[in-house]
C-alpha cells in the first residue's frame, strides 16, 4: 500500500510478465508471474501502459545478447506508463505522473523499474503507445548521429534500414535538424513508405547498387555521414559513399561482425569510423543523454513536430507474434506491446 496525496494506492505482490523460457524462437516468449519489483535509490516503479519492441529484444531472446549485470532478465528496453511508487532520493511529485523511459530490461511486464533521471514526461501530444516507441530509438539516433557523428544542418546522411524504428526516427530527427536524408530499403513499397515518412531519397538496394545511387544523388560528392545497422560487407561499400572527412557510425551488426577495409583510404580521405551500443552504458551517461534530449528535442515532441512512426501494437500476451513481425521485416516504424 502506498500513500499518494492522502489516497491509499494498493499494489499487488506479483505481476504478469513475458520471460524468455529458453534461448530460441518467438515461441520461447511465455507469460510468467514475477514478484513486483521494489524501487531502489533513484528509481521509480512504473505501471506499464506500453513497451517498445526492438531488435536487441530479438537478439536477447536468441541467447546472443544477455542482459547487463544487475538488470532484469526480462526483455524490453523502453516503456511508457504511470509512476506508482518511488524509491529513496526521488521527488515525491513524480508519483502519479505519466512518463516514458529507457530501461536496461524488464519492459515486457505489467510493472517495470526505471531510473527517475532517465524518464521523460509524456505530453498530451502523444499517446502512451507512441510514448513507449520513443526512448530507445530517439536516444540511439541522437547520440550516434549528432554526438558521435557530429551531424549539422546542411549535411547529407545515408541511413540503412530506412523503414525500421531506428530508420524512421533517423529520417524524422535528421529532417528536423536540417539534414538531407538518403535511405536504403528492400522494396519499391518500402522506398515509397520512407519517402512518405520524410526521406529525401530512397534507394531500393535490391534493384540498384547503393554506392552507385549515392554517387548519382550527390553528384559524386558523397555523404557526410553513414548511419549503419548492417556492418560486415557493407562497411567498405559505405566508405565509398563518404566524402572526404566523412563519418561512419555503426549501431548494429546485422550483416556480420567482421569487415575488411582499406586503411589507406581512411587515412588519405580523413574518414572517421565509430559506433556504440546504448544498453551497457552507465546510468550516469544515460541520464546526461536524457537531459540533453529533453533540452534540445523534447519541445518539438511537446509541440507535435516530432513523433514516432508507428507500425503495429500487440497485447503483451502476444509478444511472440510481435517478434515474428519484427523478424519478418514486413513493417514500417515501431512495434509496441500493450500491457
Amino acid at each position: 500500500m502506498l500513500a499518494k496525496g492522502g489516497i491509499i494506492v494498493a499494489l499487488p505482490d506479483t505481476m504478469t510478465a513475458i520471460e524468455i523460457s529458453a534461448p530460441g524462437g518467438p515461441e520461447r516468449l511465455l507469460p510468467c508471474t514475477r514478484p513486483l519489483p521494489v524501487p531502489g535509490e533513484g528509481e521509480v516503479l512504473v505501471r506499464v501502459a506500453a513497451a517498445g519492441v526492438n531488435r536487441p529484444d530479438v537478439v536477447q531472446r536468441m541467447g546472443l545478447y544477455p542482459a547487463p549485470a544487475g538488470a532484469s532478465d526480462l526483455p524490453g528496453l523502453e516503456i511508457s506508463g504511470t509512476v506508482v511508487a518511488i524509491g529513496p532520493g526521488v521527488e515525491a511529485g513524480l508519483m502519479g505522473q505519466k512518463v516514458c523511459a529507457l530501461v536496461a530490461g524488464g519492459g515486457y511486464a505489467e510493472y517495470c523499474l526505471a531510473r527517475a533521471d532517465i524518464c521523460w514526461p509524456v505530453p498530451p501530444s502523444l499517446s502512451m503507445e507512441e510514448a513507449a516507441a520513443i526512448p530507445e530509438t530517439l536516444m540511439t539516433v541522437w547520440h550516434n548521429v549528432f554526438e558521435r557523428g557530429y551531424a549539422s544542418g546542411g549535411e547529407t546522411m545515408l541511413v540503412h534500414g530506412g523503414t525500421s524504428g531506428i530508420g524512421t526516427m533517423a529520417i524524422k530527427l535528421g529532417k528536423l535538424f536540417g539534414l538531407e536524408v538518403i535511405v536504403t530499403c528492400g522494396s519499391p513499397e518500402k522506398c515509397a513508405a520512407a519517402l512518405a515518412v520524410g526521406a529525401d531519397h530512397a534507394i531500393d538496394y535490391k534493384a540498384e547498387d547503393f554506392v552507385d545511387a549515392v554517387a548519382r544523388i550527390t553528384g559524386g560528392k558523397g555523404v557526410h555521414l553513414v548511419l549503419d545497422m548492417v556492418a560486415g560487407s557493407y562497411v567498405p561499400r559505405n566508405l565509398k559513399c563518404l566524402r572526404e572527412d566523412g563519418r561512419h557510425v555503426t549501431i548494429a551488426v546485422q550483416g556480420g561482425l567482421v569487415a575488411e577495409i582499406n586503411m589507406a583510404q581512411v587515412m588519405s580521405r580523413r574518414l572517421t569510423l565509430t559506433g556504440s551500443t546504448l544498453r551497457p552504458r552507465s546510468d550516469e551517461f544515460k541520464a546526461l543523454l536524457a537531459q540533453e534530449i529533453y533540452r534540445n528535442v523534447w519541445p518539438d515532441i511537446v509541440e507535435g513536430r516530432l513523433r514516432p512512426e508507428m507500425a503495429r501494437s500487440f497485447p503483451l500476451a502476444e509478444a511472440a507474434d510481435a517478434h515474428r513481425l519484427m523478424e519478418s521485416g514486413d513493417f514500417v516504424g515501431k512495434i509496441v506491446l500493450r500491457a
